[in-house]
């Protein structure tokens, strides 16, 4: 009796572990959301973004994610106010206009770095939200909306 107890949860737990490891395969082995080949679900001047996070971030995260966190795709236009590279050596421009708190900071995809673009020029970017913009009271700074796997639409 006992030996067919602990043979039967032998065979269980080898198939739970089959299982298992078949999902965590599927998941892992999916397509990659290619946001750039996908039509925008918005289309805003980045300021308007941006005073839409800083009115009431839960409003905003509730309009541009879905049920599952996933960022909509955004297309935002503004003027570059800073260049900068990151530590993947991806080029992120900042879209800001002077005099504004707060801006849209765009990390570009690897394919994009190469594109002339220079400070003060008017450009419109394809991408997705990482996080919004808000206020840090500890530090008294404004923190920009965050978008990733952006390309120039121009």
């Amino acid at each position: 009796m006992k030996k067919k107890v602990i043979k039967w949860g032998f065979i269980l737990l080898i198939s739970g572990l089959a299982i298992g490891g078949s999902v965590v395969l599927y998941m892992f082995n999916q397509p990659h959301r290619d946001v750039q080949a996908s039509t925008a679900d918005y289309e805003m001047e980045a300021k308007q973004l941006v005073n839409e996070y800083l009115a009431d971030a839960q409003i905003s995260n509730d309009k541009y994610l879905d049920e599952e966190g996933e960022s909509k795709i955004i297309v935002v236009t503004g003027t570059i106010s800073e260049i900068s590279t990151d530590l993947n050596s991806q080029k992120v421009i900042l879209l800001k206009n002077e005099g504004e708190d707060a801006g849209v900071s765009c990390t570009l995809l690897p394919i994009t770095n190469s594109e002339k673009i220079a400070v003060g020029d008017i450009v419109t970017i394809k991408g997705v939200i990482r996080s919004g913009a808000g206020y840090d009271e500890d530090l008294g700074l404004f923190e920009d909306v965050i978008m990733e796997k952006c390309d120039l639409i121009h």
